[in-house]
């Protein structure tokens, strides 16, 4: 899912390093310091997850869990998932640096938008309930991410088009991998460690 350095208009590549600058001084400012090593865990899952990624031309597809960032961390996954991006571009050349702002506000502004949309449910629901709203989440997310990275590539150009429908179609099967791995992973975490989701307040567990 990360657009390489060149591909894009010079427009969109200044327009998404803005929106990145405010997305991450934002996240920064939203992230509590209790939060700081689970932030740094789920920058790290989403970097080791996306270095595995199987070529699909003119894309290739990988998970990214950014709709477990996003639940999780909120606006600040904006930093966490900077980080991961970044460390992926200087050593393994995924994406670029010209290109690192866009690529972070396509990956993390959808796991922003996830928490806005399941966060509550995950929070009030039972645990089986939860795990369902978690999964809403992870597929979510990619299909908001696959769905700006179309709008980027659309943006910079006509050509662009039926490339940014193809990257929509091959990332369907990773939307079904990351709802089922993302309502398990919320199934877990109501389960064993709840304060994950709300570190101020005991979230209710529910009955099953």
């Amino acid at each position: 899912m990360h657009i390489v350095d060149g591909a894009l208009s010079n427009e969109v590549v200044i327009a998404g390093g803005v929106l990145a600058v405010g997305g991450i001084a934002l996240g920064l400012r939203k992230l509590d310091m209790e939060k700081i090593p689970v932030a740094g865990v789920l920058s790290a899952t989403f970097f080791v997850a996306s270095l595995i990624s199987v070529p699909v031309p003119p894309t290739s597809v990988h998970l990214i869990m950014n709709g477990l960032a996003g639940i999780i961390l909120g606006w600040a996954a904006f930093p966490a998932l900077f980080v991961g991006l970044l460390l992926q571009s200087v050593f393994f050349g995924f994406g670029g640096l010209t290109v690192l702002g866009i690529n972070t506000v396509n990956i993390a502004l959808p796991a922003v938008v996830a928490f806005y949309l399941c966060r509550s449910g995950i929070l009030t629901a039972a645990p089986k309930k939860a795990a369902i709203w978690g999964g809403i989440a992870g597929a979510l997310a990619i299909a908001l991410t696959t769905g700006v990275v179309a709008i980027s590539l659309t943006l910079s150009g006509e050509k662009f088009y039926e490339a940014a429908k193809l990257v929509f179609l091959a990332h369907i099967p990773v939307m079904i991998i990351e709802g089922f791995v993302s309502a398990a992973a919320v199934y877990l975490i109501r389960k064993v460690k709840p304060e994950l989701f709300d570190l101020h307040n005991t979230v209710s567990q529910g009955a099953d």
